[in-house]
């Protein structure tokens, strides 16, 4: 998410610090976890878990505004799938998926948030609409127990054999829902930066342990926005609320990669978020439709911390919904297929669940139609629609079923990301084929 949720404690307008660009670099390329300043200039893809590294050349001149960043036989659905095709989640989800139906397959894609605090209030919407999974809105003083208490009353009351994802937004500092006895307070982001990697990797574990057992799969962090030196005052959803590890790509990617393997390690799916960056935006997408940044390109050096968490295996990629016209001159990154797809999946080899930031309430999307955002986002290449609004659910996935029965080239798509939200699933072992899936993600 782009910053906090109705219901979330407001954030003041007081900046703090970088986070000790100078010292956490030292110590991060100690810990060889930096990439090269050539790879910071982004020059270089880093290869990821899910398929060969691309091979981009370097100083290679960039593509022009709005071009499709399209590979032949790269990135497509099916080329995306062969990738994967060797892994024990993508054979439990494909196995998964053809038990499906298209309708089910519609669901299967939309995320919708529910009451944190009586999750199962939401089960007939959930049920009726066979949603993919939850994201618990608001804050919770409970404890974990009582947590997943609630969370496994939600999914009896769903039933079936796909259990729901869980998903909440647990970054520290003013994005923390969970503050009950059990959890710890987690410090910004900006404070983290200032850690040594041995300290942020074993207190990012801490913090994750309670999760797992809070019944949270997917956490919608961490951050791998860059924010520039002595622009945090003017930039609301990032430096606005100290959610930036450093002022230096190089110093993000290092953080950034610590606390993806960390978190995963402790059986929660990270989510990194929100590309291709918002760190130097101007206006927050959730209350305002001009959120611009007029710098990114496919060099862009703040898509280091992207590469970073690929190579560390992140599971999921949260897609901004602010605007870059260098990379579209058209459409806002969550509806871009250029972005989506050029950039991320088939430039930077991503080959894991792409999530959207808020589709709902989100002021940035107010013009589009609410079924539409969800037809956008998958035909861009997204595979998960994130709305904080409950209510539409029955719209988004009447949307996406119409959709599919008129154009098989979109059904195919769809297909698609069915397959990549039943994978992130069996790799949270929450498929009943997914015990050998399960050890995949703490193996990264």
């Amino acid at each position: 998410m782009s910053a906090a949720r109705p219901g979330a404690h407001r954030a003041d307008r007081r900046t703090r610090p970088g986070g000790g660009g100078r010292r956490r670099l030292a110590a991060a390329t100690a810990a060889g976890l930096v990439v090269s300043s050539a790879v910071a200039a982004a020059s270089i893809v880093l290869p990821d878990r899910s398929g060969p590294a691309s091979a981009v050349r370097a100083g290679a001149a960039p593509e022009p505004p709005g071009a499709v960043l399209a590979t032949p036989g790269i990135g497509t659905p099916d080329a995306l799938a062969r990738t994967t095709t060797a892994s024990p989640a993508r054979a439990c989800a494909d196995r998964a998926r053809e038990r499906l139906s298209r309708q089910d397959w519609a669901g299967q894609v939309v995320m919708a948030g529910v009451p944190v605090d009586d999750p199962a209030s939401a089960a007939p919407t959930v049920r009726r609409h066979r949603l993919g999974g939850v994201f618990l809105a608001g804050r919770s003083d409970a404890s974990p127990t009582a947590v997943r208490r609630a969370v496994d009353k939600l999914r009896a009351a769903v039933g079936g054999d796909l259990p729901l994802h869980v998903a909440a937004d647990q970054e520290g500092g003013k994005v923390q829902t969970f503050h009950g006895f059990g959890f710890t307070d987690i410090p910004s982001a900006v404070e983290q930066g200032g850690w040594e990697p041995a300290r942020l990797a074993e207190r990012t574990r801490r913090w994750a342990r309670p999760l797992a057992q809070a019944g949270v799969t997917l956490d919608l962090a961490p951050v791998a926005d860059t924010v520039p030196r002595g622009t945090a005052a003017s930039n609301p959803p990032i430096g606005g609320f100290g959610r930036q590890y450093g002022e230096s790509a190089a110093a993000v990617a290092a953080d950034v990669a610590v606390v993806v393997r960390a978190l995963q390690e402790s059986r929660v799916q990270a989510t990194v978020k929100h590309f291709p960056g918002l760190g130097r935006v101007r206006t927050n997408t959730d209350s305002g439709s001009d959120a611009v940044d007029r710098v990114a390109n496919v060099h862009d050096p703040h898509l280091a911390p992207f590469r970073a968490a690929i190579d560390a295996g992140v599971s999921a990629v949260m897609v901004s919904s602010a605007r870059y016209p260098r990379l579209d001159n058209r459409s806002v990154a969550a509806f871009s297929r250029p972005i989506v797809t050029g950039l991320l999946r088939e430039r930077l080899r991503f080959g894991g669940l792409v999530v959207s930031d808020d589709l709902g309430a989100a002021e940035a999307v107010r013009a589009v139609p609410v079924g539409e955002r969800a037809v956008r986002f998958v035909a861009a290449g997204g595979d998960l629609v994130l709305t904080v609004r409950l209510q539409d659910a029955a719209t988004m996935t009447r949307a996406l079923g119409g959709q599919a029965r008129r154009s098989p080239a979109f059904a195919r798509r769809l297909g698609d990301a069915v397959g990549n939200v039943l994978e992130s699933k069996a790799r949270a072992g929450l498929l009943p084929c997914a015990r050998a899936a399960a050890t995949e993600l703490a193996g990264h």
